[in-house]
């Protein structure tokens, strides 16, 4: 798949499984070459993460990546991890040996989540280059044979096998290259093979190349002018030709390192030593030494930072006052000594927010990598959630924790939870620092609309007009917006052989119960439904409750009197002797009313012509009639057995309701 020089390798693969519930984290590894074709394939994801090519769509598959640019993606058709961005190893990782890009695999359908590291592996895209293009030397004609001297140092962006490798210098009459290669670096000097003559060659002038080590190997000249000088013929010689001392991160300008040592056997002039650095590439000493040129002392001149720079090679030179001067040359090792300057970082990725009420426990919210930038202990952290929460920190692998549910969560109880994150590295002090995460919880519909209470009473008036509103239904529900929404409805019942719904209708939005006829307490006294009210989740969760609707009476019937004083307007002969006692029963009214309650109870009144002498009295509970007296001879005008004729009876309840009855005696 690769094109012109380029290369692509697939690593090795391997999972680690790290989360077993919520979201499932695992690694992945790939390698590819730098400067590849956009489109060139990474790797079979859908085939590393065990899903079939139908399986991609519905997994919601995505790649997310720390860095600004996306250099990669995946065909969610194929499965195939590519790459879409342009990869510059040296843009990405400057002066780094291994360098890698990490990536995440988020699945939403099932939730999984899998980290990918693709190491980045160098091509030799980058020929060595010197600093500068002429450089100059001076040397004593007096010069010894294999006299030695330093040459410019090249630099190459590569790394690896692609960075510089050796040096080869043209050929000439007067010197050859000695290259010393100690693994991890490559140096050359200049060795003097033929006796210099200034009066026969001022000026001699060499042609170095700077070859690296790729495949095709590429290279980089630079010229060499040596100007041969007179007489200066003992050189300076320093005390070692190595110097080791360490230093703390962070010491303060002016801090003193070391004291340089060299001598001159010469005398005078040619004896006097100055001290200074020799140039060493890309690396320019005097940005963080300062290096007394009278005494050898090097001090701190700048920050000193263990995270930018491990250590220092440092090339110092000793060079004599004799004309022409002589030099000797050293070499420095600074090593930095980390101290804990850095607090930790916390980086909350793949944050599921919100998360829903009821979710399982183990159930993933969010990736935290917690890095620092120190190193040992000082660098070895450990994170964790500070006060009492549902969720819990899980380390999953390296420097990378899973945010968990560990408990229940319901948003009726609390919507929403500030996770407070706590890093604190090994150092001594320890450094730390803290991080709050908002997560709300979202709302799923596990409350049911609830009525105010189980059993309702519903008390209508008869011969109400029909449409009117007996009753409104009320729920609550601790549910949000939907969820909480409810809507009602009339769960019919057969009361006798009549349907409720055919007497009764319940509006679903608003809860009203409404009459669809006029009742009749005299032939329906009570009936009884149920209500049911139902949200709007989903699903939809439901309550019921039950309706008693009692009909109250009304005073709508007149009372009738039974026979056989019945027939209204009727005349009705009762016989009684003339001698009959105060209180001598004549005759019992009785009368009955559909109504009930006070609308049925009776009392019983007569209405007696002027001129009756009020002979007669009713009871106004029992009906009956009786003689309030015995009779006189001015009672009786025409019979021996005076007759009374009682001419209208009227009964009827207190309130008012009448109906009479006609009786003669």
């Amino acid at each position: 798949m690769a094109s012109r020089d380029q290369w692509v390798t697939i690593g090795g693969l391997f999972f680690s499984l790290l989360c077993l519930c919520g979201w499932t984290t695992a690694q992945i590894s790939y390698s590819i070459s730098e400067e590849v074709d956009k489109g060139t394939a990474v790797g079979n994801l859908a085939k590393d993460l065990n899903l079939s090519v139908q399986q991609l769509l519905s997994t919601g598959l995505r790649i997310n990546s720390a860095t600004k640019k996306r250099h990669f993606d995946v065909n969610l058709e194929s499965g195939i991890l590519y790459v879409s961005e342009r990869i510059d190893r040296e843009e990405l990782c400057p002066n780094v040996l291994k360098c890698s890009l990490n990536l995440e695999a988020a699945l939403s359908n099932p939730r999984r989540l899998h980290q990918i590291e693709v190491v980045i592996n160098d091509i030799n895209d980058n020929a060595p280059v010197f600093n500068q293009e002429i450089t100059t030397l001076d040397m004593s004609e007096y010069s010894f044979l294999g006299e030695r001297l330093p040459i410019p140092l090249a630099h190459d962006a590569d790394i690896g096998a692609n960075s510089v490798k050796t040096y080869k210098l043209h050929p000439n009459e007067y010197f050859v290259l000695d290259v010393q290669n100690n693994g991890d670096s490559v140096s050359a000097e200049l060795l003097l093979q033929k006796a210099l003559d200034r009066e026969k060659q001022a000026v001699v002038d060499l042609t170095l190349i700077a070859v690296d080590g790729g495949r095709p190997p590429k290279s980089g000249t630079t010229q060499i002018k040596i100007n041969v000088l007179d007489v200066n013929d003992n050189s300076p010689s320093f005390s070692k030709s190595l110097y080791k001392v360490q230093v703390v991160e962070n010491a303060d300008i002016g801090t003193a390192l070391l004291r340089l040592s060299a001598t001159d056997l010469d005398d005078g002039v040619n004896g006097q030593l100055t001290y200074s650095f020799a140039e060493t590439g890309r690396f320019n000493p005097d940005d963080s030494f300062a290096l007394n040129e009278n005494t050898g002392e090097i001090t701190v001149k700048g920050d000193i930072d263990y995270e930018a720079t491990q250590a220092y090679e440092i090339r110092v030179q000793v060079r004599d006052k004799g004309v022409p001067p002589r030099l000797a040359h050293s070499k420095v090792l600074v090593e930095v000594i980390d101290v804990n300057d850095n607090a930790p970082e916390i980086i909350v990725s793949s944050l599921m927010s919100p998360v829903k009420e009821g979710a399982e426990v183990g159930t993933a919210v969010a990736m935290v990598m917690v890095t620092d930038k120190d190193g040992g202990k000082n660098g070895q952290t450990e994170c964790k959630i500070v006060g009492s929460v549902p969720f819990i920190l899980k380390f999953n692998y390296k420097k990378y924790y899973s945010l968990l549910v560990d408990g229940p969560l319901d948003r009726e109880a609390t919507s929403q939870y500030l996770v407070t994150l706590t890093a604190t590295d090994e150092g001594s002090p320890p450094q730390s620092t803290t991080y709050v995460i908002t997560i709300q919880v979202s709302d799923v519909n596990d409350n049911p609309p609830q009525f105010m209470e189980p059993v309702i009473n519903v008390y209508v008036k008869e011969n109400s007009p029909v449409g009117t509103t007996i009753h409104t239904l009320m729920t609550t529900d601790a549910d949000l917006l939907e969820n909480g929404k409810a809507s009602y409805h009339l769960i019919d019942s057969h009361f006798k052989t009549t349907h409720t719904a055919s007497m009764i209708n319940i509006n679903s939005e608003s809860g009203h119960i409404v009459s669809l006829q006029s009742f009749d307490f005299e032939k329906l006294k009570t009936f009884q439904f149920k209500a049911q009210a139902t949200d709007s989740g989903v699903p939809p969760l439901s309550s019921n409750v039950t309706v008693n609707v009692f009909i109250l009476d009304e005073n709508d019937n007149s009372p009738n009197i039974l026979p056989p004083y019945s027939e209204h307007g009727s005349v009705n002969s009762e016989s009684i002797p003339y001698s009959a006692e105060a209180g001598y029963f004549v005759a019992k009214i009785r009368a009955v009313d559909a109504d009930s309650g006070y609308n049925a109870l009776l009392s019983y009144h007569l209405s007696e012509p002027k001129g009756n002498n009020n002979l007669f009295r009713i009871g106004t509970s029992t009906g009956e009639i009786r003689t309030k007296r015995r009779m006189s001879d001015n009672d009786l005008k025409s019979h021996p057995f005076k007759t009374f004729f009682l001419t209208r009876l009227c009964i009827g309840p207190t309130i008012g309701d009448l109906f009479g009855a006609l009786l003669c005696f």
